[in-house]
């Protein structure tokens, strides 16, 4: 029997893989919820709301130059030739308040569109990661060029999805219970102050965790790789010229050519580290 302090030590290839690893799971995060400038351009917008309210009680003015600068930064994304979501995820969030702070004269409702849709999508986390199905690997699958395939293919990426989920849903949750009663019995500059103080460190709290959670998981299977090797393979023995034996197996069985080669190799165990 082998002794556990005799275990083998992982060897440089693996060392490199794992940073590999993690280097695709940072960028993926940070091209899913729109980077350091993403939080900046959901924050701004409403850090300017609350300094003129502040000082003018205007709420028109208030709410419009909000709304401007918010177009403003959706632009200079447009310019840079960014993606449409960043550019106009933020514009359309500030629109919406304005729209309800200026319908009901309560400057408050300037950030009431935001908190529903905090608690909202803190619910839709929650509920999506206990039917099986985690709202994140919906999210990232396509990121990562796995798209569904952890799902059924890759349980231990599936653990982790549905632990970032939680993770997400839980601190939403947190952060509604704090800002919905200031709502009903706090002033609007409390809750203005208190909802910018609450709006960067729940975020990276819950990115963290989500990288945490997916960088001790399995590696993505690159489902748009195994697609080419497919179409190549198909391509071979459509030409008469001869395939691995393994590979004409796997796609008989509709199974692609990547994955064939990638059963050849993986561990027994695919559960998370």
């Amino acid at each position: 029997m082998t002794s556990p302090d005799n275990t083998t030590p992982p060897t440089a290839s693996e060392d490199a893989a794992a940073e590999g690893s993690r280097a695709v799971t940072e960028a993926a995060l940070f091209e899913a919820f729109g980077g350091v400038r993403g939080l900046v351009e959901t924050t701004v917008p409403g850090l300017v709301f609350i300094l003129i309210y502040t000082i003018n009680k205007d709420i028109h003015f208030s709410a419009i130059a909000a709304l401007v600068l918010s177009v403003a930064l959706g632009v200079a994304r447009l310019v840079r030739k960014d993606t449409l979501k960043h550019a106009f995820s933020g514009v359309f969030g500030v629109a919406f308040g304005v729209v309800f702070a200026m319908m009901t004269g309560n400057a408050k409702d300037f950030y009431l569109p935001g908190m529903l849709y905090t608690l909202g999508l803190a619910l839709a986390y929650t509920v999506t990661a206990a039917a099986g199905v985690p709202l994140l690997g919906l999210i990232l699958g396509p990121v990562f060029k796995e798209n569904l395939s952890w799902r059924t293919r890759n349980p231990g990426r599936k653990r982790a999805y549905t632990r970032a989920s939680y993770a997400w849903g839980l601190i939403l949750l947190a952060k509604s219970a704090i800002l919905f009663p200031l709502y009903w019995w706090a002033d609007t500059t409390q809750l203005g102050w208190v909802l910018i103080a609450l709006k960067i460190p729940p975020f990276l709290l819950a990115v963290y965790l989500t990288w945490i959670f997916l960088a001790k998981a399995p590696p993505p299977i690159d489902v748009f790789a195994e697609m080419e090797a497919a179409e190549k393979a198909r391509e071979r023995a459509d030409a008469g010229e001869p395939v691995p034996e393994r590979v004409a197996e796997g796609l008989a069985e509709g199974v692609t050519a990547e994955a064939v080669a990638e059963r050849r190799h993986e561990a027994p165990d695919h559960r998370g580290r």
